[in-house]
């Protein structure tokens, strides 16, 4: 049964209360958080060469940030800082994810009337 406030709550709480709106936070945070992830591994892999010292974000963490809802940001980071394009596990895995979590939202949402 979708969510449906009660008329005496207020209008920000509706929208905050919803599972949807938790939901859709958490989306957000998670994208900026892969987006910000990939341009810093990329930052990093430039200042690398000049200090071996300096540490990666591994792979792994990027696959599970994507996994975790930030496929998009993911997608993102991987166009605007070319990075990981040339990598045949994320040129072909990041868009699978967001194509399997595009498809669960959707199915979600038509499920539950939402739309």
């Amino acid at each position: 049964m979708p969510y449906s406030p009660e008329v005496h709550n207020d209008h920000i709480w509706a929208v905050i209360g919803s599972p949807w709106s938790w939901l859709l936070l958490w989306i957000a945070a998670i994208n900026l958080v892969t987006f910000f992830f990939f341009g810093l591994d990329k930052w990093r892999a430039k200042r690398k060469a000049a200090k071996p010292e300096i540490r990666r974000i591994p792979e792994r963490t990027l696959f599970l940030c994507a996994i975790l809802g930030g496929s998009l940001g993911a997608w993102l980071g991987m166009q605007v800082f070319h990075h990981k394009t040339l990598h045949k596990s994320f040129r072909y895995g990041i868009p699978a994810i967001l194509t399997i979590q595009v498809v669960v939202l959707f199915v979600l949402l038509f499920r539950h009337q939402f739309m």
